[in-house]
């Protein structure tokens, strides 16, 4: 079972180049007794968008992966950071100047493609009026 300890760990070895983030975002939070991972996630989000839109897609397949697993092997707290930090933070609009949200989906694996749908009914209906 992956943890929130250790769901870091594979998302670097996928693409080393999350790497300087990563550490800068350690580094702030070192010492706190509680590490936002959320926060780390949405700055992940930003580079994948960043990664998208420059056409860097080659460690894509790896990261989705590891998302993949995130969901399937994590625990309680992994998974629900995987599917609502991180898959809602992609499907966020307002994050994307020249890529659209859809463009991440050949990259889901069957559980991550799962979780993207239902958030993507969850904002559907949230944006409903009524």
């Amino acid at each position: 079972m992956i943890s929130r300890q250790d769901m870091f760990a594979p998302i670097i070895a996928a693409d080393p180049s999350f790497e300087p983030q990563w550490r800068d975002f350690c580094a702030r939070w070192h010492g706190k007794p509680e590490v936002p991972l959320y926060v780390a996630l949405s700055e992940l989000a930003r580079h994948l968008i960043g990664k998208l839109a420059a056409q860097d897609t080659g460690a894509f397949g790896a990261v989705f992966g590891v998302v993949e697993r995130w969901i399937v092997e994590g625990d309680d707290y992994v998974r629900g950071a995987a599917r609502i930090g991180l898959i809602e933070d992609l499907q966020n609009g307002g994050l994307h100047v020249t890529t659209n949200p859809s463009d991440f989906e050949p990259w889901l694996g069957p559980e991550s493609a799962y979780a993207w749908k239902r958030a993507q009914v969850f904002w559907a209906a949230e944006k409903t009026p009524g």
